[in-house]
């Protein structure tokens, strides 16, 4: 059965926990990016621990040099998350860099292969993904960001990475199909299809059974 993870791209507190409260039943995992981290803090990652009790992933897409890449995720980590996403076209000692810290403190790290909105074709495509995966085995990460847009190529990036975990955005909102992808990954990613729904806790129940 496929992972759901609940993109909380809300930019207000009290929201954001309503929501998390809500839909943790049904939920594996909480992911935070800028726009809520930005907001309302990196304290929002205890706040969000203490309610809920699921993992919590921090997307802020680690991109820089090595050792910013670690002072990023020091603080992450150090805040309460257990999963950090990072970039993999800043190369492999910055992915390094990211893993490391991650598993210095008991946590994971995922690698971005290849984005889901139709932008991503212009670069994150076709072989460029490929030596991002196979990095990323390299480099010793938990797994990879792979699009539930594209299902083909979530197949193709699959046989590079092998047992790693493959976590899948772009169900919903964006396009992505749920049925074409839950077989493939080992968690998909859904943000405004649930968030912005009239009843989350609805929602993300009935997407939940589709997982399984």
């Amino acid at each position: 059965m496929a992972e759901l993870v609940l993109a909380l791209d809300v930019e207000d507190r009290a929201a954001a926990l309503r929501i998390a409260e809500a839909v943790a039943p049904h939920i594996d995992a909480l992911k935070v990016g800028y726009p809520l981290a930005l907001s309302a803090g990196l304290s929002i990652a205890r706040e969000l621990k203490a309610s809920t009790g699921k993992k919590l992933i921090a997307d802020f897409k680690v991109a820089d040099i090595p050792h910013t890449n670690q002072l990023i995720c020091e603080q992450a980590f150090t805040a309460g998350f257990d999963a950090v996403i990072a970039q993999g076209f800043v190369g492999m000692d910055a992915v390094k860099a990211c893993v490391q810290s991650a598993h210095r403190h008991g946590g994971e790290c995922y690698v971005v292969a290849e984005m889901s909105h139709p932008g991503a074709v212009e670069f994150f495509h076709q072989g460029v993904a490929e030596r991002i995966a196979a990095m990323a085995v390299v480099a010793g990460a938990d797994g990879i960001i792979a699009p539930a847009t594209r299902p083909d190529r979530v197949q193709t990036l699959r046989q590079m990475v092998g047992r790693l975990k493959i976590y899948a955005p772009g169900v919903g909102a964006q396009g992505g199909e749920l049925g074409q992808v839950t077989a493939l990954v080992d968690g998909v990613i859904i943000g405004r299809m649930i968030y912005g729904a009239a009843d989350p806790a609805a929602v993300a129940r009935g997407i939940r059974e589709r997982c399984r």
